[in-house]
């Protein structure tokens, strides 16, 4: 039987996508160089770890941010004739950068925090820090807020990544805030470090996370059971479908790929299984508009060699 495929791109304006997709990026670059330069100034002044842990994080996400736009404008290119499938998995290199970032930060502020445990230092002007650590709060969370509204309209693994760190950082903000109020009200000043070190644990779990969504991409791993099991349904819900095998799922970062093996009734004609097939492609479509669909029609009640049957025998 003939195979049908069509490229199923975004159903709403794309070119809105692409928009709020570029804002987004552009939007944490400037929050990141902001918070960086504000941070500097209160470190230099306070010379508080926590602000320090801050500074670096503040640093780390304005590399990500760059890498994430890089890779947010690659992933938007059009298929071309050496990336049939398109460029989408560029945003899952960007994120899987921000991990690796993250993670040197981290390791970083591990060690500045140790040497502070065994040289303590007194922090000075604490209230610039706290000041700085509140604009930080503000800046911050009208950057997540925007961005989570790029991530529900797009579905950018990039910036979803990065929103995720983002938001962290409020978390960061606040915890530096109570070592600064702490350290100044107790004058503990091994507080400041220990801060120090908590944050660096808080940032190695956020890296571990993006690194699992990225490598999920990056290795084409299918989409969720609920997901495939709403694919089959919404395919076997069509009047023509028979049945359905070795449906296979993947995420490109952008977009997702559906394919799979539709069963139609042996007697009809070519014709009459790819309207059928059509019609089952617009229903993915309507509910995954970033999806593009590859339906291989063959003989319902065929015994032939299945993926089902391999992956099943595996386990």
């Amino acid at each position: 039987m003939a195979e049908n495929r069509k490229g199923a791109g975004v159903t709403h304006d794309a070119g809105a996508i692409e928009r709020l997709r570029r804002r987004a990026t552009y939007a944490s670059v400037s929050v990141a160089l902001a918070l960086i330069i504000a941070k500097l100034g209160a470190y230099l002044i306070t010379e508080s770890v926590s602000i320090l842990s801050s500074l670096i994080d503040s640093s780390t996400d304005l590399l990500a941010s760059l890498v994430t736009l890089l890779a947010v404008r690659h992933a938007l290119k059009p298929p071309d004739l050496m990336h049939r499938y398109g460029h989408g998995k560029a945003e899952a290199l960007a994120a899987l950068a921000q991990a690796a970032f993250i993670s040197g930060s981290a390791l970083f502020l591990s060690i500045e925090a140790v040497r502070r445990l065994i040289y303590p230092e007194p922090i000075s002007q604490g209230g610039v820090g706290i000041a700085v650590m509140v604009l930080s709060i503000v800046l911050t969370f009208g950057l997540i807020t925007f961005q989570r509204h790029v991530v529900a309209r797009t579905g950018s693994i990039a910036i979803g990544a990065d929103r995720l760190h983002y938001a962290g950082d409020l978390l960061m903000n606040s915890a530096v805030i109570a070592a600064l109020l702490l350290t100044m009200l107790t004058g503990v000043a091994a507080i400041d470090p220990l801060a120090g070190l908590a944050i660096a644990a808080f940032l190695l779990h956020g890296a571990r996370g993006v690194a699992r969504q990225a490598l999920a991409v990056l290795m084409d791993r299918e989409l969720e059971g609920a997901e495939r099991d709403r694919i089959a349904a919404m395919v076997l819900a069509h009047d023509g479908a028979l049945g359905l095998h070795d449906l296979r799922t993947r995420s490109t970062g952008t977009g997702i790929f559906i394919e799979f093996h539709l069963e139609v009734d042996p007697l009809i004609s070519v014709v009459q299984a790819h309207d059928i097939a059509d019609a089952i492609e617009r229903t993915l479509v309507g509910a995954f508009p970033s999806c593009e669909v590859l339906i291989h029609q063959e003989p319902a009640g065929l015994q032939d060699e299945r993926l089902d049957n391999r992956i099943g025998a595996l386990r």
